[in-house]
């Protein structure tokens, strides 16, 4: 069974790699290489899979979820640009799929052990533009 939490923040970065040249940067993320960066108001999918507790019916409280994801994630994310402020991209490109990975690592050593195990995050950069995480093992 699969149970999904979904929550948002807002946020703006830079997609440039320091890897490529400013023509290079160009060609590969277009407008989104501006270096004065731009924003999106993200929709964040987290989905858990496991088997409702006898007791409660509950694969996980889903309150519980919800404090773990504002603390490790929200709170980190929320009006922050990116590349400035959320040490993970001050390294890497804060391109959708990297932010879904980095959600993925932030959140998967806090859920409860034997409460369900993280089975995707999926991150909406716009309504029509979103990416799957499986934890690279799909």
């Amino acid at each position: 069974m699969l149970i999904t939490r979904r929550f948002d923040f807002s946020a703006s970065h830079v997609c440039r790699s320091p890897q490529l040249s400013d023509a290079e940067n160009r060609r590969v993320y277009g407008a989104a290489a501006n270096p004065n960066g731009h924003g999106h108001n993200y929709i964040v999918d987290v989905t858990l899979e496991g088997e409702p507790d006898p007791v409660s019916g509950m694969i996980l409280d889903l309150k519980d979820l919800k404090l773990i994801l504002n603390r490790e994630v929200e709170a980190v994310y929320d009006h922050r640009f990116l590349n400035r402020e959320v040490d993970t991209f001050a390294q890497v490109v804060p391109t959708v799929e990297n932010i879904a990975i980095d959600i993925w690592r932030r959140i998967e050593h806090c859920l409860p052990r034997g409460r369900g195990t993280l089975h995707s995050v999926r991150v909406y950069e716009t309504p029509e533009l979103f990416v799957e995480y499986f934890g690279g093992g799909r």
